[in-house]
């Protein structure tokens, strides 16, 4: 049997366009009540009662997203991964707690590029660390931070989410 979807080609983007990521804003998984999409792009998220995202702020150029399209057609295997690099600077114990419980929740996480769009991740199956540091550097020159991999498995890439939703989870 043939999987057909249907094409609709990509036009030339001849706007300016900006790597990286802006701000990340975080919840537990188990406060969002609902998602829900409009034409692919996430048009309202619900939480349960005072429950909000919180914003993670960090310095420029420390943090990414990437994600990647894995398929195996042998086993029929067809998923997008994404991982949320994460850097805070300057280790210190309000940040090590706030590690460990990024570590240890099931989260959603809503990502801010560089271009002013933005990401949700969680949509299919919560997010999850799946790796991360504390580094003091070596010379005075390096950096002295928590690092954390957060990574999320769902069946497509992450979907926008319309700017007039972020007002509301705040």
């Amino acid at each position: 049997m043939s999987c057909s979807q249907t094409l609709s080609g990509i036009a030339r983007d001849c706007a300016a366009s900006m790597g990286g990521i802006a701000e990340v804003l975080i919840c537990n998984h188990d406060e969002i009540t609902a998602v829900t999409l409009s034409d692919g792009i996430v048009s309202a998220i619900t939480t349960a009662t005072s429950k909000k995202f919180k914003k993670y702020a960090f310095r420029p150029g420390t943090g990414s997203m990437t994600s990647t399209l894995n398929v195996d057609p042998a086993n029929g295997v067809n998923y997008v991964s994404t991982e949320l690099v994460l850097q805070f600077n300057r280790m210190e114990t309000t940040k090590r707690v706030e590690m460990a419980a990024l570590a240890t929740n099931d989260l959603a996480v809503i990502v801010k590029d560089n271009n002013g769009k933005y990401w949700y991740l969680g949509y299919d199956e919560p997010v999850s660390a799946s790796a991360g540091d504390g580094v003091t550097g070596q010379a005075r020159g390096d950096a002295n931070k928590y690092g954390i991999t957060l990574q999320d498995n769902s069946h497509e890439f992450p979907y926008e989410v319309a700017e007039e939703v972020i007002a509301t989870i705040l």
